[in-house]
Order: structure tokens, then C-alpha cells, then sequence
């Protein structure tokens, strides 16, 4: 996952009580989303939990983990290639050859990637006679130290000074150092010091020792430091840049520690081997679909990125993706499930990149696309990682005006416009139907507003309702101790079950179902209105500034009105075939009840 987001500093999420809609405060026991869902919806669920191979989704993580997955390189082409072979043994046939209504894969290919990836990226300190030469940064024990874009040096490596320039951001931090030639340590993101220290003053590479600061330590070892965030780091990239041919590293707080040990003794001198490739080549989309029949030229889509190293992010996504395409076919052909009315279309992409090229090369496609799904993070063992899963909500009022039941995660999130706004049944239904799964399981599921930086970015600037599935605040995202032992097979049962059934209703659902809906969204909004009329009262009362906190309070009751309007509004679409004129009367008196 990529976030270019501003962090707030703020503990994420909205607790959903599982006797509650929205679980801020006390627990509403007459507002119970999953028990107004229709029975087709715990059917299916039922269906994909019988057919799910919690099995097989952790055998792809643990594949998938072999690979720092680039677009073009070995392991992205790798990944694509194990998926593929997945869906073929399990009913989805090569599109040309597949027969009228059977489930298909096929691979696309566009632009021209690097390809990057590295066999060797060591950085060691060497002695000065008190100590010997001592190995601080290796593919070998950190995994993705070395940062994308990185070019090889010569046989046998280089050998070159290493600087401390602190934070390494501003002019003055290289006042009393020329840092020309030399390996230069600092604070800053690996691409600021890039610029800084390469670009305009003539280093060769850089080492930095940044981390987020929602990586937080774990338990103490016996000498007291956090076992694991003393050797974590945070993967990065520096530009490509051929002309400089230089190196960046990560560095680990141990392996930062001991430069700046040795450098406060004097001078320090490091020898940098690396081994790197570019491979440049297409950029892939795996392509997995269960046609629909009644409405095939509608679509719900479901994106999982393959880029990127970690097992969390995002072999668990893909992992739970291809499990859960293989159950829901397996469930359609066994008659467990019904046939779609609706195409039901996979992606394995690109992270952005692979959304942004589908919709363009399939315009035509792309404007019946009803929802998106993009799981993302989605395999998280919640008591290593801390991360508790999330349903990213599409854009509604908690995206415009914030508010303190429905905080935006701790990666952070800036208020939306109000223009931007569109009211859905997609929220609601799918985090109704993953409290049916909390109730059944225990399973923890938690919500927040939406800040986009993942797949359901692109369908939702291209009008399409989309949320995302994920897992924060986790302590090793991005880290090099995002391993397959921090992922959790039940975690990807519980959000493949709850992701699948959500979209068997949206791709089945007839006029009956349609009628549950509007009932669902009706509950939904009242609790909404009495949530936000009691924390409203609150934030009144304590405001310096009464009159305007009560203005406040109006534009925030007017845009909950108008967002579950244009909900309901939505549902008349809803049953594959289209709907009656009593559905249309049903939605009417809805919206009635609530003006």
C-alpha cells in the first residue's frame, strides 16, 4: 500500500460494537445492521466459509515472500504467474477457450517498468584497529535495506567515507561537512537525502535511518531495547538515476547506532557492495472473471496489488483474493451459491498503476462497474502486528466534517470537500455484513474515514463507489519484519468471507433483496442522526463558542440527511434486471421517515 497522506498523530479508528452500527459510545441493541441483511447474504457466507483454503491463501504469502515484487521483475512475474496457475486448477479456463458463462483468466500487458530488484546489498564499517570490520546492513539479515533504484558498484565494491549530516533536510545541516564522495547518514526519507546530498552536493549514496513513528517497539529484550524495533527498517527507494549511478540503504536503529557510535570516535570509512538488475518489461494485470448472467455487461471488480515486499502488504491480499475467487466459483458451479446477474472481475495489479490502465484500456467495461473491493493488508495476525482490520468507508459526511466517534486512522487524513460527497448502500451493507461475521467469530472489525492511497483511490475518482479492506496501525508496515510469520490464514477467511458474500448480494440481488437493503439503510441512518445528536450536544456544550459549534451541528445533521437520501436513492439500482415501482415507493417512504 502507498499513502502520500500527512500524519495526524490521532489512535485510527471507530470501534463497531457488535450489537451496535457505529459503536461510539453505548452499544444500541434495537440497531443490529447484520439481522436486517438479507438471508441470501448469510447464505453465501456460509458457502465461501465451507470452500475457503485458509491453507492455500498462506501458501501464496509464503511464495509470494520469497520476492522484493517490482512491476516487470522476477518476482512480480512470478507472483502473476503462480495466481494464474491457481485459478486454472480450480475452473477458470484461458479466456479464449472458455465456454459461455464459465469462469476465465488471462494476463494484460502495458507501458515498460525497470523491473528493479538486487541479489546483494552489504554496507560494512570498517575496523580502526580497535574494532574489525563488522557487517551493519546485508540482504541477508535485513531483506530490504537496500533501497529501489539502486545501482550496482563495481566488483568488489566501494570504499568511502560515511558522514552524519543529521537531519539532513536543510542547507545548514551540511554547513561544516563536504560531503563529496562520501556515503552520507541522516534522518530524512532516503529520496530528500538523495536530493540533498547527491543531486546537489556529490555524494555517492545515502544511508537513512528513518521510521515511521506508528512502528512501535515490541517487548524489551534482556538488555532492555525493544526486540524488534532495534534491527527494523522501513523499505525506501531513491530516483532512477542513470547518470549518478548511486545507492541508498535503510537503516536499522542498531545498524544507525553503530555508525554514529564509531563517528563519534572520529572518522569512519564503509565499504558498499551492491549487486542490482533492471530488467525493464511490461507492466502485468492478472485478469480473473465469473461472468454474469443476466447483466454481464455490469460489473462488481475486486483489486489486490502485487507489488511491493512484504507478507502482510500485500501477498495476504492477494492470497485472500485468489482463494476467495476459487471458493465463490467452486460455490456458483456446485448451485451452494447462485450465478451472478453481475460480472464479478478480479484484478491483480499494479498497485494504482494497474486500476488507472483497466479503466482506461476498458472503457467501455468501466462504466458498468457498480462497486469495488480493493483488499490491501488484508492477512494481518492483529495480536503480533497490532493492526485491527478496517473498513475504509468510502467518502461520507466523517470525510468533510470530523468527528470525534469516527477518527481518521493513525496514517493519517485530511477533511474531503463537501462537493465530493455521493451517498451509497456500500458502506453500510458491507460492514453489516462483516459484523455477522464478528458475531459468529469474535472477529474485531473497526471502521474509518476515508483517505484513499491504495486501488479504491482510482475507481472512487473515476465515480465509483469503492472501499477498502485493510489493517492499521500496524508496527512492521513497510518494515523488513513484514514476514509471513506476523499473517494470520483465519484474519484472511474472515475478510475473504465477508468481501465474498458482500459481493454475491451486490451481484445477485433481486427486488426482495433490494426491499432488506432499504430497511438496512434506514436503521443505519437513524443511528447515524442519534449518534450525531448526542455527540453533538456534547461538543456544544463544551465549546467556546456555542453559536458557532451549533452551526457546526446543522451542517452536520444536513449532510448525514442528504448522504443516506442519495443511499436510498442508489438502491432502486440495485436488483439485477431492475426493480419495481414498489421498490421505488419503499425507498420514498424511507426518506420520508427521515426528513
Amino acid at each position: 500500500m502507498s499513502r502520500r497522506r500527512v500524519m495526524v498523530g490521532v489512535l485510527s479508528v471507530l470501534v463497531v460494537a457488535l450489537s451496535s452500527v457505529h459503536g461510539a459510545g453505548r452499544a444500541r441493541e434495537d440497531v443490529t445492521l447484520d439481522r436486517r441483511l438479507p438471508a441470501s447474504a448469510g447464505a453465501a457466507m456460509d458457502a465461501l466459509e465451507a470452500r475457503f483454503d485458509s491453507a492455500a491463501a498462506m501458501d501464496l504469502v509464503q511464495f509470494m515472500d520469497r520476492y522484493w515484487r517490482n512491476a516487470a521483475n522476477e518476482g512480480f512475474n512470478a507472483s502473476i504467474d503462480r495466481i494464474q496457475a491457481r485459478l486454472a486448477v480450480s475452473g477458470f479456463a484461458p479466456r479464449a477457450d472458455a465456454a459461455p458463462g464459465q469462469p476465465s483468466v488471462w494476463v494484460e500487458a502495458f507501458g515498460k517498468a525497470n523491473g528493479w530488484d538486487h541479489s546483494i546489498g552489504t554496507l560494512t564499517l570498517l575496523g580502526d584497529g580497535a574494532d574489525p570490520d563488522e557487517v551493519v546492513l546485508s540482504r541477508e539479515r535485513h531483506r530490504v535495506a537496500l533501497c529501489i533504484n539502486s545501482f550496482s558498484t563495481p566488483p568488489g565494491g566501494v570504499t568511502a567515507p560515511v558522514l552524519d549530516v543529521g537531519a539532513g533536510v536543510a542547507d545548514a545541516d551540511y554547513d561544516r561537512v563536504d560531503v563529496k564522495g562520501a556515503v552520507v547518514l541522516g534522518d530524512a526519507g532516503a529520496g530528500r537525502l538523495w536530493q540533498q546530498a547527491v543531486v546537489r552536493r556529490g555524494a555517492i549514496g545515502v544511508v537513512s535511518t528513518a521510521l515511521e513513528g506508528y512502528v512501535r517497539p515490541g517487548p524489551p529484550s534482556t538488555d532492555g531495547l525493544p526486540r524488534d524495533q532495534w534491527d527494523v527498517l522501513q523499505w525506501g527507494s531513491i530516483p532512477y538515476d542513470d547518470a549518478r549511478r548511486g545507492f541508498g540503504f535503510k537503516a536499522s536503529p542498531r545498524a544507525a547506532a553503530r555508525l554514529r557510535v564509531r563517528l563519534a570516535r572520529g572518522r569512519a570509512r564503509v565499504r558498499v557492495e551492491v549487486t542490482s538488475s533492471f530488467t525493464p518489461g511490461p507492466v502485468k494485470t492478472l485478469v480473473a472473471e465469473i461472468p454474469g448472467r443476466l447483466a454481464p455487461h455490469e460489473r462488481i471488480v475486486v483489486v489486490a496489488h502485487i507489488q511491493e515486499p512484504g507478507a502482510n502488504d500485500n501477498a495476504s491480499g492477494c492470497g485472500t483474493q485468489v482463494e476467495m475467487a476459487r471458493a465463490m466459483a467452486a460455490a456458483v458451479k456446485d448451485g451452494t451459491m447462485p450465478a451472478p446477474g453481475r460480472t464479478i472481475t478480479f484484478l491483480w495489479v499494479d498497485e494504482m498503476r494497474g486500476s488507472r490502465q483497466w479503466l482506461q484500456d476498458h472503457s467501455a467495461d468501466a462504466k458498468g462497474v457498480r462497486y469495488m473491493f480493493s483488499l490491501d493488508m488484508t492477512g494481518e495476525d492483529t495480536a503480533k502486528t497490532g493492526g485491527t482490520f478496517l473498513i475504509e468507508k468510502l467518502p461520507d459526511p466523517t470525510a468533510v466534517l470530523p468527528r470525534p466517534s469516527d477518527p481518521f486512522s493513525e496514517w493519517g487524513g485530511r477533511p474531503m470537500k463537501a462537493d465530493a460527497l455521493s451517498g451509497s448502500l456500500l458502506n453500510d451493507v458491507f460492514l453489516a455484513v462483516c459484523v455477522r461475521r464478528s458475531r459468529t467469530t469474535g472477529w474485531v472489525v473497526r471502521t474509518n474515514p476515508h483517505e484513499g492511497g491504495s486501488d479504491h483511490s482510482v475507481f472512487l475518482a473515476a465515480g465509483i463507489p469503492a472501499v477498502l479492506a485493510w489493517h492499521f496501525p500496524d508496527r512492521f508496515y513497510h518494515t523488513s519484519l513484514d514476514r509471513p510469520e506476523m499473517t494470520s490464514p483465519a484474519t484472511m477467511a474472515h475478510v475473504a468471507v465477508s468481501v465474498g458474500a458482500t459481493v454475491s448480494l451486490l451481484a445477485t440481488a433481486s427486488e426482495a433483496d433490494a426491499q432488506a437493503v432499504v430497511g438496512l439503510l434506514e436503521a443505519a441512518a437513524q443511528a447515524r442522526l442519534d449518534l450525531e445528536s448526542r455527540q453533538g450536544a456534547d461538543l456544544v456544550a463544551r465549546a467556546a463558542d456555542r453559536a458557532a459549534a451549533e452551526m457546526v451541528e446543522t451542517q452536520v445533521r444536513t449532510a448525514w440527511l442528504k448522504w443516506y437520501g442519495e443511499a436510498l436513492d442508489a438502491v432502486v439500482a440495485l436488483p439485477v434486471g431492475g426493480s419495481t415501482p414498489a421498490l421505488g415507493t419503499r425507498i420514498e417512504a424511507a426518506k420520508g421517515k427521515l426528513r
